[in-house]
Order: structure tokens, then sequence, then C-alpha cells
């Protein structure tokens, strides 16, 4: 895990050394993606050049540093990831007569593209990557991304022509002619999703590379469209592909998940696991250990709130699994100091709050392993999601109910305040109590005149429902949640939900989130469920093998359980939540109101929505502690980096 970044100056109009400069101060923002060492390159006859942070995982000498060239003389790359596989792609290589200087994954690499060509280089590997490739002989960058974008690559031209990229918006900020303003179109899809979903970026021309796509640049600047190699949508064209029995089919994916944490595990450094009691992460830890000769070493937060505690439950599977486990229970207080970090780790706004979990037990696990196994991906590929329960459901329910009666139906709910829902929940025992009801019955009433099944998952994914009346000058662009031609053919609604998360909210939110947190504190993470054989056959899988009696991701189920006795799996899930709504009435109202009425927000958003939404919340009327939580998150993020305009 590491980072890059680099540039082309078609004008070729600086001499090495003063490239190297900039360069290095493009990486000093990647220092914590990087910190074991740097490396920089720099082609001044054709302007290129290429920096490289690097955490060391695998061939911890200096023949695994970066930017490395082939052994023909032909490739330089600076590279971000691991290739899992490279092992059998090294064996290949030797049948070939190949040798390696060193054992690392970036010089394999490098030979396999030297030996069968990019092409199929990446049709071979499996990893998580985002790399600069640059070509001697033909004089052409080439940037490109795995195939579920794992790793995050941004790119584009400034105003004086000389194309910048890198792992870190920051990193190319830093280049002294970094000259793009804040793209409030960008801004208004943020407020919409509390992410910027890619291709788009916080900047104007500034983009990020959609996952599984490449792009090439000439050495006269010229930046081509980006080609895609493999993407989610066109596994799913396939149609179902798995013809067997369900429990061959749970055979099988445990003979792929046992293949891919396998792969996971090796490292020279120190390898541990995330658990936080749920399906996905006990999943993969029960797999881990049974492929471990000692105790795979876990990692749980805590909370001091009950409800919002699956501490307990991690660590009895902890000790059922016989793992070497830690955990820390987290204080409010504890939780509120990360606060003022996130302007710094995040390096364009992101409104998920669990961003401070992540960053909490990112920081826990740091202290112990340089390497951290993930359960992510699990909802998205294999239907883990209420909604995908809830959107058909509540569909048959309302769909016949003319639009009219259901939206007076709806006005009338809405004169009920969360709260009031959130107390009468509280009447229940703990066991049978549902946790946030009041903010889930709001779901329901905002989505009670949607004229689709469509338009009710838009709405239940959506933050601000109209953010172009929110931010100044924004008009949201169309993507694949609000335009049919960006969507994939689909055979019912959940199935149109499954693809569509995992080629925005999956990488854009959740993989997002994970990496900018531990690279904030020199982690690396991977994520056996986004093993390429796992993604293809669970995308192939027939739909009634995602919710099958009555259950969620029952693959997934029927795996643990041959790990973990049931009583451990069968419990209602809590999350580490964060009452983000009760500290922006108590702790937080102070630190709030100063970014809610400071010059940011002036200057990009329209203010009179916002003060509308803060007394809202703070009366109780509505519980608007979310679509605050993302105006508060893009303050923070432009105070973060003096951004006023």
């Amino acid at each position: 895990m590491c980072g890059f970044a680099g540039l082309l100056d078609p004008r070729r109009s600086r001499a090495a050394d003063p490239t190297v400069e900039i360069l290095k101060a493009m990486s000093v923002p990647m220092v914590p993606r990087g910190p074991d060492a740097d490396g920089a390159w720099v082609d001044a006859e054709f302007g290129v050049g290429l920096v490289h942070r690097r955490l060391s995982i695998l061939d911890l000498s200096p023949q695994g540093a970066q930017p490395m060239h082939s052994a023909d003389g032909r490739w330089v790359v600076s590279y971000n990831g691991e290739i899992y596989n490279h092992l059998e792609l090294a064996a290949d290589l030797r049948n070939l007569g190949v040798s390696f200087r060193g054992h690392s994954d970036t010089e394999i690499f490098l030979e396999a593209v030297s030996a069968w060509g990019l092409a199929a280089t990446l049709e071979r590997i499996d990893g998580m990557y985002a790399l600069a490739l640059w070509d001697r002989r033909e004089h052409t960058l080439t940037l490109l991304r795995d195939r579920m974008g794992e790793k995050p690559l941004y790119y584009g031209a400034l105003g004086t022509g000389e194309v910048v990229f890198g792992s870190s918006l920051d990193a190319l900020r830093a280049h002294p002619d970094f000259d793009r303003p804040v793209d409030r179109d960008a801004l208004a899809l943020y407020f919409r999703h509390k992410y910027v979903p890619a291709p788009f970026s916080i900047f104007k021309g500034i983009r990020k590379l959609d996952p599984g796509c490449t792009v090439t640049i000439g050495a006269d600047g010229t930046v081509g469209a980006p080609v895609p190699y493999w993407s989610v949508f066109d596994v799913a064209s396939r149609g179902q592909t798995w013809h067997g029995s369900p429990s061959e089919a749970v055979d099988q994916f445990e003979d792929l998940l046992r293949t891919s944490v396998r792969r996971r595990m090796i490292a020279d450094v120190p390898v541990g696991a995330f658990l936080s009691g749920g399906v996905d992460s006990s999943t993969v830890v029960a797999v881990a250990q049974e492929e471990s000769s000692s105790p795979v070493r876990t990692f749980t937060i805590g909370s001091t709130n009950a409800d919002f505690d699956e501490s307990s439950d991690a660590k009895a599977v902890a000790e059922h699994l016989g793992c070497d486990h830690t955990e820390l229970i987290v204080t409010g207080q504890d939780a509120l100091a990360v606060v003022d970090q996130l302007g710094a780790i995040y390096d364009e706004p992101f409104g998920d709050s669990s961003q401070i979990p992540t960053r909490l037990v990112s920081e826990l696990a740091r202290s112990q392993v340089t390497v951290a196994l993930s359960g992510d991906a699990g909802d998205e590929l294999f239907g883990g999601y209420n909604r995908y329960v809830w959107v058909p459901t509540i569909w048959n329910k309302i769909g016949r109910v003319p639009v009219g009666l259901r939206s007076a139906g709806a006005s009338a709910g809405r004169m009920v305040p969360p709260s009031w829902w959130d107390r009468a929940a509280s009447l229940l025992p703990r066991s049978r109590r549902p946790q946030q009801l009041g903010l889930k019955v709001s779901k329901v009433l905002d989505v009670a005149d949607a004229a689709t099944a469509e338009a009710v998952f838009a709405r239940l994914v959506s933050h601000w429902d109209d953010p172009d009346s929110l931010v100044r000058g924004g008009r949201e662009p169309l993507t694949s949640h609000n335009d049919p031609a960006q969507q994939p053919d689909a055979a019912d609604i959940v199935e149109l939900m499954m693809l569509v998360d995992a080629v925005t909210y999956l990488p854009d939110d959740i993989l997002a989130k994970v990496d900018r947190a531990a690279m904030s504190v020199s982690l690396e993470t991977r994520i056996p469920l986004l093993d390429r054989d796992i993604v293809e056959f669970a995308v192939g899988l027939p739909s009634e093998l995602y919710i099958r009696d009555g259950k969620t991701k029952w693959p997934l189920r029927q795996v643990l359980s041959r790990h973990v006795p049931d009583e451990l799996i069968d419990r209602p899930k809590a999350g580490f939540g964060l009452p983000i709504d009760e500290w922006l009435r108590g702790p937080l109202k102070d630190w709030a109101l100063d970014h809610l009425r400071g010059p940011e927000c002036a200057e990009f958003l329209n203010t009179a929505l916002v003060e509308r939404a803060w007394s809202d919340h703070q009366s109780g009327r509505r519980n608007m502690a979310y679509e605050l939580w993302d105006v508060l998150m893009f303050s923070v993020w432009c105070r973060e980096r003096g951004i006023t305009a």
C-alpha cells in the first residue's frame, strides 16, 4: 500500500531538478500512505515525472523501491496496491525464462507487461491497484485502476496544459500551478450522496478514474477517454452463470473465499483483521483463522452506548475461533476527538459519519499490525442491505395506491416528530428494539409519493433531496442513479439496486472511507470478498440465493455457520452507532454553528436552507443530522485547505 503522483508537461519547460522538486512537494501530502521510503524519476526529454511514497509490505529490501523500471528498460511504473496472485504469475514468467531481482509484486507486474503486454496482464491479475505506467518506446502514459475501485486515482489537465495525476487530490493541489476551482455541479452530487461519485471530483477539470478502466495520455498532453477493461455491469449482462444446487453454491463460495483469504494473508509484515461481530467480518476471520498456523489478531471498537455496541458479539466470535483479540471501548469524547482530524484525512468532502469508528479501529489495528483484512462488500455482492428487502416490500404495498392519497398520508405522518417514534421504541425490550426508528419512519414517509420502485431506491440513498437548490450555481449531473441510460439491464429492482450500489456506493463511499481512514495511520487494508472470482461468482448467482428463508446474505451465513454456532450469528445487528443527532444539539452545537454560519457555507450554499435544516433539527421537528453532517464535513474540508471560493 503506497501513494504515487506524477506529471506530464507537453511543453517540456523544466529541467530534471526543478521537476523533481515539484514531485517531492506533491509527495508530502501522501507521507501517511507511504512512510517508509520515497523515490522520484524524471524523463526531462518528454516532460514526464513520477514520485512514489512506500509502505513496505512485500520485499522490504531496496529491490522493491519505486518508481521501478522493467528489466528491458521499456516500462516505468509508480504503483499503489497489491497483486494477490503475484506468486502464480511469477511461476508462469519463470517458465518463460524471466528472472527477477527481488520478489515484489511490482516487479512481477512489470515483467508480466513486458512478456504478455498490458491487456493480457490485466486479464490475468487479481488485486487492488492504481498505477501510472510510462512506455519509453511509444512515449505514452497509461493510468489504470483496479476492477472494483479499492484504490483511488485522480487525474486532469491544469490551465498550463500540464497533466497531473495521483493517489490523492491533495498531492495534485501541491503542484505550484494547480488552478482548479471547486466544481459546484460535483458539489451538488456530494450533497445528494454524501460523497462525490466517479468520474467526478470536487475540483473542476479533475476526474476520478472509474473502477476497471484505463486512460492513455500522449506525450503532447492529449488525455484519452477512459476505456473499461472489466465492469460489474458487463459481468451481470452474462446473466445467471451458476446452475448448481444451493449447497453446491455454498461449497464453491467457501473454496473461493479460502483461496482469496490465503492470498491476502501473504506479507512480509504482521497481518490482522477487523472484526465487528457481524456476518461479513466474522466469515472472513473464520476462514483466515483456519488458514493461519497461529491465532489471527483481530480488532474491534466498542461503544459505551449499549444500544450501539457489538463488541461483546465480536469477542464471543473471536474466542470461539481462537483469535488473539483486542477491543477498545470508545467514549463519546474519544469519537468527538476524531472530528477535528476528518478534514485532513479525506481529500474530498465526505459525509459518511461511520468515518469516525473506521478511523478508530484502523488506529487500534495499526498499533499491532501493518495489514488488516476487512469484511467489506458482502452487502453489495450478496444482498445484505435492508433496502434490498424494503424497496420491493414497500412498493408492493404502496404502488397500487393513488399518489394523491399517499402524499396526503405522508404529510399527516410527518406531523409526528421522529423523537416520538424513538421514545416508543425505547419501551420495547432491547432484543426487539429497532434502532433509530424515527429516522426509519421518516424515510418511509419520504418515499410515500414516489412514482416507481426505482424512485423509491433513489430517495432512500439520497441525503439532500434537492441539492440544486442548496448549492449556489450547482446543477446535479446525470449518474447511474438518475439516468436510465447509465443503468444496467436488470431482472428486477433488487438486482438493479445491488448492481448500482456495487459501482457507486461501494467504491465511492465504503472503499474510499476504509482506504482514507486506514491510510491516515499507514495501515494497509485487504478485502477478500472483492477477489475477482468471488465477485463474478456472486453476480452470477440466481437471485433467490441472496435472500433466502427470510435472511439476507444467505451464502455468507451458510459458510459462517460451518465455523461459528448459530447463536453467535442470529442476533440483531446494531453496528457502531454514533449519536450525531444528539451531538448537534449538545457537545457539537457551538462548533457546528461556527461552521454552518461560516464563509465557506455562505459562498457555496443557500444558507436559508441550511438554517431551516438547523432549526428543524434543534426543535425536533425532523432529524436532519445526516444532512447537516454533510454540510459540516464540507465546511471542515474547506477550512483545512483554506478554500473560500
